[in-house]
């Protein structure tokens, strides 16, 4: 599911230094560095605006649609909105993103960015320069995770990420960072993504994601992400925890799982899926050691939770506890083949769940667990998927109110709420968001 570009030639983000005459003698010294930088008053476009701040500054964003694709590349920088809905980033259905990330520290707040080719936010520390570098370059046989050090403390919030040709937000080789509070519809790859970290220390939570393939997923995103509180529904598959070749650091493994409502992803307004999925509240292939805890997973019409395999990487010991699953289609189901069978799940529950095969994950013993197949599951038949340009926009989001209080440093590490200290969320988390994002 990773984009077959292998580059996204960004050099033409930075503006080229203003050539001075050969003895020097008319040559205007640089501008000197601002801790604010306001547009349009002070630069009449983002990427201007971005040249002129200094590190751990802000660049402050009146109302207008901003026809640029931008590149953050100085350390501690803030990139905020002062109007969610009307501070609007476009790539007019032509550019590759809207606004790309490559510094430690960078902050992205309170605006919308919209009509991408791939990404709508995109924070990387892979990247040679201001050349940011795409997974399927030569493959990772040639890929050395130590010449490309993740980013370091990255946040995204309030922002609206919709009608994006892949990617609404996308954290990649990254470290402790947050996505929350955040919008994200249109995709036809998933709403939000975050892939290839190890010691991800990343805290996913408060988001909406709709009319998306799907909702949010994980590919090689290990040891410390939490994905909490977020409403991940109405899409075609609401989450996924995947093992991909495509990226370092296979297997997944070691997520947290809590406190989100996964519900109805049955959207037909939405991209396909590209693995034809539809109906799906979480899907784990390939993914290991994943607990799910006291999240909300109905409505899904094929099933709650499936488990299969990512080529030659099993999904083992993953813990299913203590949700509320119903309404689905089956509630848990195993579909994985001989060569990558799942074991160790362990599924807590009430009686009533509908296994599929009948006791898998019951009584949480090792070894192989008893597989089905996908004919053992309702047949349903996924609508044709919309064009994302197409899939219906959202209306007017929550905003950030005191736009222009001066940011501080992000903190070096995040704090993520433990798994006993979140409790199942109400029916109705986040639902006022949604609705006003025009899903019901």
């Amino acid at each position: 599911m990773k984009i077959a570009a292998a580059r996204l030639l960004l050099a033409s983000l930075v503006a080229l230094a203003a050539a001075g005459c050969s003895d020097g003698a008319d040559e205007e010294a640089p501008a000197a560095k601002q801790a604010l930088v306001e547009v349009p008053g002070d630069a009449a476009t983002i990427g201007e605006a971005l040249d002129l701040v200094a590190e751990d500054g802000m660049v402050l964003v009146g109302p207008g649609t901003y026809r640029e694709q931008v590149l953050v590349r100085t350390p501690g920088v803030t990139l905020r909105g002062t109007d969610r809905n009307a501070v609007v980033i476009t790539g007019e259905g032509t550019r590759t993103a809207g606004v790309v990330g490559i510094a430690d520290g960078v902050r992205v707040q309170n605006l919308t960015v919209t009509d991408t080719l791939l990404y709508g936010v995109l924070i990387t520390g892979t990247h040679e320069g201001d050349e940011v570098l795409t997974p399927a370059e030569h493959g990772y046989d040639e890929f050395d995770p130590a010449a490309f050090p993740p980013l370091q403390r990255f946040r995204v919030d309030h922002v609206t990420a919709t009608n994006n040709g892949l990617y609404g937000i996308y954290a990649f080789n990254t470290q402790h960072g947050v996505i929350a509070d955040n919008w994200a519809s249109g995709s036809a790859d998933s709403g939000i993504y975050v892939g290839q970290c190890r010691d991800c220390d990343t805290l996913v939570q408060g988001n909406v994601t709709a009319r998306n393939a799907v909702g949010f997923e994980n590919a090689n995103a290990s040891d410390s992400l939490t994905v909490v509180g977020n409403q991940l529904s109405h899409n075609r598959v609401g989450m996924t925890l995947t093992s991909n070749y495509q990226e370092a650091f296979v297997p997944q493994h070691g997520n947290l799982v809590a406190g989100n409502v996964i519900a109805d992803n049955d959207e037909p307004q939405s991209p396909e899926q590209a693995d034809g999925g539809f109906g799906i509240g979480v899907g784990i292939a390939g993914g290991q050691d994943n607990v799910l805890v006291r999240n909300l997973i109905t409505g899904n019409p094929l099933v709650g939770v499936l488990l299969d395999g990512a080529e030659d990487v099993p999904s083992t010991g993953n813990r299913i506890a203590d949700n509320l699953l119903a309404g689905n289609g089956a509630d848990v189901a195993n579909v994985s083949l001989p060569a990558a069978a799942t074991a160790g799940t362990c599924v807590v529950g009430p009686a009533s769940l509908r296994l599929v095969p009948a006791g898998l994950g019951l009584g949480c013993a090792a070894g192989v667990d008893p597989a089905a197949t996908s004919a053992d599951l309702p047949q349903l038949s996924a609508p044709a998927g919309v064009a994302f340009l197409d899939v219906p926009r959202p209306g007017a989001l929550p905003s950030m109110t005191d736009t222009r209080q001066a940011p501080t440093p992000l903190p070096a590490t995040i704090e993520r709420p433990a798994a006993d200290a979140v409790r199942r969320p109400a029916t109705d988390l986040l639902a006022a968001v949604l609705r006003a994002g025009g899903v019901r």
